[in-house]
């Protein structure tokens, strides 16, 4: 299914048949395939929307312009109205976590609890400011996506003096291992960059409308660390942190007995 806003499509699939809608997000390089498990074992709670992300799976973004806040609440509204959704859950992984967060910060008064699984958007890297402002870096950051030895070269040099995780280094290694790869982290961290997160904001919206958070982070996660989630958790009256036995990829299916578990508002 897609809906269609101007000349971008946004596709989602749904799935279960539970009295709650839940929306779900999903991170860099993957589709709304990552919650197939989710929709087998929650099918009978949740009804579920998993979307793919613009420049992921089927989803187009045609414009030579960013992606602003407004182009998404218009895109998600058009959703709702087509699905006749009045209020929901969101659940957002990684890249996805910020997206969540922006429905959150669009919707307050239609979100009943969101997900947060080691989402992306609480803590900015270096790597994601160097790579999206000024403009002379952007253009130098495209410019690897058709001669990559650069930027390989400035990864063997981190790993050289140790500046970075060796969890970390593989991590982005596999992200940019080929050239479809590098144009989607290109497209996505560059287009993407006006989806920013206030903490000030979605901390006001949690606590004024009592909306629950879970949020979710895996004790072996070298991408998005437990410990930056603070930067959050201390601006909110209530919320639930759940540190899992997990790594970065594996805390979709470890998050599943967590959202089971949870009852229904």
């Amino acid at each position: 299914m897609f809906i269609q806003y101007k000349n971008n499509r946004l596709h989602y699939d749904k799935g279960g048949n539970g009295s709650t809608p839940l929306l779900l997000f999903h991170g860099f390089g993957q589709s709304y395939k990552l919650f197939e498990d989710w929709i087998a074992e929650l099918g009978d709670k949740y009804t579920l929307y998993p979307f793919d992300l613009f420049f992921h799976g089927q989803s187009e973004w045609n414009s030579e312009q960013p992606l602003e806040k407004s182009d998404w609440k218009n895109s998600i509204d058009l959703f709702l109205t087509n699905e006749g959704i009045t209020t929901f859950e969101i659940a957002g992984f990684s890249l996805g976590g910020k997206f969540a967060m922006a429905t959150l910060e669009l919707f307050p008064e239609r979100v009943k609890r969101i997900f947060l699984l080691a989402p992306d958007g609480i803590k900015t890297s270096a790597w994601y400011s160097l790579a999206t402002y000024p403009v002379a870096t952007r253009s130098l950051f495209k410019s690897m996506i058709k001669r990559p030895e650069r930027f390989f070269l400035l990864i063997n040099l981190a790993r050289s003096l140790g500046l970075v995780d060796k969890g970390v280094i593989r991590f982005v290694e596999n992200q940019m291992n080929t050239e479809a790869k590098r144009a989607q982290v290109y497209n996505s961290w560059v287009y993407f960059r006006h989806i920013a997160v206030d903490l000030n904001i979605i901390a006001n919206l949690l606590n004024t409308n009592s909306i629950p958070l879970v949020l979710l982070v895996g004790k072996y996660d070298k991408v998005i660390l437990a410990e930056n989630m603070n930067i959050l958790l201390d601006k909110l009256d209530s919320k639930q942190f759940n540190l899992l036995e997990a790594g970065h990829n594996d805390l979709i299916k470890q998050s599943l007995s967590i959202l089971k578990s949870e009852k229904s508002i």
